[in-house]
């Protein structure tokens, strides 16, 4: 049986939440959501019209408990970057068996890297890139390559591609001309549905070698994506020069003042600070 923790409950959080907590491995469900449900959610979103107003996190869990009775499931309506709640934050990483993160802010994704690497937890993470042409689901091992690693190959990647449209799949929100609208529940939901699956294979033990990111196309793009529904496998190994996890030999990276300051520099670096 298996604790999981999720970070966040929003469009592409909710249906991953949903399909992983079916699974009967999971016996108990820890969600850190702070966000209230708003009228603009309700297009792309689980939760009716009529929830608009109450908290994510308590929506969440009801969600959860009618489908799932026998789920434990445990709700920080909190952001995990609230300084107060860092030993909590830390306490749950240590106490459970996977995570996943669903948040749709860089500094988030970060943190909740490095507490999940400190507690040698595995974890996933989902991105729909906007517009809905596509999207990633990276998984992370610990001692192995840190979101850090991650989000600074892809960004060099797009940096070496030909003069066009292309969009920085480190920063999915980024401006592209053919991705500006928001992505549709279907588009999301495919994408959330790949997460689910991957989460779930770390039932079967740590995550293999084959890949770190999978990108799957949703649409043809022109000069971006040439084949709508064509996935694509990343190996993406540690970076000797990591901000993050670069020089350490457990892989746990920096920690209290040192992280913070890394997780600053990778920030500015990528151009998100």
């Amino acid at each position: 049986m298996a604790h999981l923790i999720q970070v966040g409950a929003g469009s592409g959080g909710m249906p991953v939440l949903d399909l992983v907590a079916r699974d009967e491995r999971i016996d108990r469900g820890t969600l850190v959501e702070p966000d209230v449900y708003k009228p603009h959610n309700v297009v792309r979103h689980h939760f009716p019209l009529g929830a608009v107003g109450r908290l994510k996190a308590e929506l969440a869990a009801e969600w959860l408990r009618e489908r799932r009775p026998d789920l434990a499931v445990d709700v920080v309506a909190a952001d995990l970057l609230e300084p107060a709640r860092q030993g909590q934050f830390q306490e749950l990483a240590r106490a459970c068996d996977l995570g996943v993160c669903a948040a749709d802010n860089e500094g988030a994704k970060y943190h909740f890297d490095a507490l999940m690497r400190q507690a040698g937890r595995p974890w996933t993470l989902g991105e729909v890139l906007a517009g809905g042409i596509g999207g990633w689901v990276h998984r992370f091992a610990p001692g192995g390559a840190c979101y850090g690693c991650v989000a600074s190959h892809l960004k060099r990647t797009v940096t070496d591609e030909p003069a066009g449209p292309a969009p920085d799949y480190s920063a999915p929100a980024a401006p592209v001309e053919e991705a500006r609208v928001p992505a549709t529940k279907a588009a999301i939901a495919a994408i959330s549905g790949l997460h689910a699956l991957v989460t779930l294979d770390l039932l079967d033990g740590p995550p293999g070698d084959d890949f770190t990111s999978l990108l799957l196309t949703l649409r043809r793009v022109p000069e971006v994506f040439e084949q709508a529904y064509r996935p694509y496998r990343f190996r993406v190994e540690r970076l000797a020069d990591c901000l993050v996890c670069g020089g350490t030999s457990a892989g746990t990276g920096p920690t209290g003042e040192a992280l913070d300051v890394a997780l600053d520099q990778a920030l500015a670096r990528l151009g998100n600070a």
